[in-house]
């Protein structure tokens, strides 16, 4: 029998916008379908509220397969625009999967498959926090048309009729300590004064006008407010995914291997609390686990080829 502490949990309910069903429906209908979870919460016992996700194992080994089918299975939530994803429907599914690769494939992380480290966090975010993107990643273009250096994630949380922006970080490393060092890097650059304010110009814009509370959003990111406003309605979700020698060493879920990943998990954080960033941002760590990078960026490459022109 399965240990129920290592069921899939939500550790927070998506928020209710209270206004009118039909209105509701109408703006929330492209983000009411997602794919079914994949990722499991583990029990790490973290007093800082830091998390710890895997995908499981299979016949004794990590699920490698099932990981890159899912990240497949998040690419149209991920890569296209919340009124492309209006009109999908049982008959178009593979024409917005391929737009959705191109999309993919035009980004700066195509040659890394970095942008696997992103899913995972959009849809870690999505599944289990309930936020929705407020402007698909892959539209933070500048003036010459080139994907700028951004936030690897923008969403809202509704907390009732306030909002909650969500601004991640995601690093898709072999090494935990060396994609720990980078994200905390990317952090410190995006929360400069000069970065943030000209983040705010570019993302203001990109804003869905069809989402809940459209116009707070755009406030919060206008260029009259105080960056201190934006820290005040803003978590920074930070995700490491790397080679993880508990992950490799274990065969199953259970208490063995959440006490392993747990150790792995301390370190990360203590990176973060040696940073000081927590003094001036909201900071959430995730961490994926994974029995092997490089088998993963090439089995999602796989994947993204089979759907790309």
């Amino acid at each position: 029998m399965s240990n129920p502490k290592f069921k899939q949990v939500i550790v927070a309910k998506p928020v209710v916008v209270r206004v009118g069903r039909k209105q509701w429906g109408r703006m929330f209908s492209p983000y009411d379908n997602k794919p079914k979870p994949l990722f499991t919460r583990l029990e790490t016992g973290s007093g800082a509220g830091d998390q710890a996700y895997c995908v499981g194992f299979e016949l004794e080994a990590w699920r490698c397969e099932a990981y890159a089918d899912h990240m497949i299975e998040w690419i149209i939530d991920y890569a296209l625009k919340s009124d492309e994803i209006k009109t999908l429907s049982h008959g178009n599914t593979y024409l917005k999967l391929r737009q959705a690769a191109a999309r993919i494939y035009k980004s700066e992380a195509y040659e890394k498959r970095g942008e696997i480290g992103e899913i995972s966090l959009h849809a870690i975010c999505r599944e289990f926090f309930g936020t929705i993107p407020f402007a698909p990643r892959v539209f933070y273009l500048s003036a010459s048309n080139e994907v700028v250096k951004s936030f690897d994630m923008v969403h809202v949380r509704y907390e009732g009729a306030s909002v909650e922006l969500w601004l991640g970080e995601a690093k898709f490393f072999k090494k935990r300590d060396k994609a720990i060092a980078s994200a905390l890097e990317s952090v410190t650059k995006h929360i400069d004064r000069g970065f943030l304010k000209n983040e705010k110009l570019i993302l203001g814009p990109q804003v869905s006008t069809d989402i809940p509370h459209f116009e707070k959003i755009r406030d919060i990111l206008s260029e009259e407010v105080s960056l201190d406003v934006l820290f005040q309605k803003a978590i920074f979700p930070i995700l490491i995914a790397s080679d993880s020698a508990s992950t490799n060493s274990n065969k199953q879920l259970g208490e063995k291997y959440a006490a392993d990943v747990a150790v792995e998990l301390a370190s990360l954080s203590q990176a973060i609390a040696n940073s000081g960033l927590k003094s001036t941002i909201k900071i959430l760590l995730i961490y994926i686990p994974l029995g092997s990078k490089d088998q993963l960026a090439k089995a999602f490459d796989i994947r993204l080829k089979g759907l790309s022109p």
